[in-house]
């Protein structure tokens, strides 16, 4: 990578706001979108590797966009099968409290340590009260046919 583009990268996060936005004037001819400081810190990272080193071929450029218009939205998409695949970590926030499980290989689910035959069973462990672990992890929403 050449030496000068390097310093360029290293010292944007050292720049003012306004050297910032002076800085995305001057490479992108137009004004800066309002993000933050470290999101332009990066796209004028990336900016000025671009302008060094070119963009994205437009092979790439076709192929994402065919990506972007033929897949269906992500809250369509489903799993292969609708299985919850091995290693695969649930979150829900509950009173407060983050908690985790982990899909195991044989179909169960791991718990703080502790091993459980479905997401009802961890729902319940977590909750106290009867749940439906693809709803408690929104997995599904509730009344959603499985």
């Amino acid at each position: 990578m050449n030496i000068d583009v390097l310093k360029q990268v290293a010292m944007l996060p050292g720049m003012s706001s306004e050297e910032l936005k002076a800085t995305w004037r001057k490479l992108c001819q137009s004004e800066p979108p309002p993000y933050n400081r470290t999101m332009l810190v990066t796209r004028l990272a990336y900016r000025i590797q671009e302008l060094a080193h070119g963009g994205l071929s437009a092979q790439t450029e076709k192929r994402m966009f065919r990506m972007a218009t033929d897949d269906p939205p992500q809250e369509k998409r489903k799993l292969p099968g609708d299985k919850i695949l091995p290693g695969i970590r649930l979150v829900r926030e509950w009173k407060g409290v983050e908690h985790c499980c982990t899909a195991l290989a044989d179909g169960g689910f791991e718990y703080l340590g502790r091993r459980f035959g479905s997401l009802s069973a961890v729902a319940n462990a977590i909750t106290g009260t009867k749940w439906n672990g693809n709803v408690f992890f929104g997995i599904k929403k509730q009344g959603e046919k499985q």
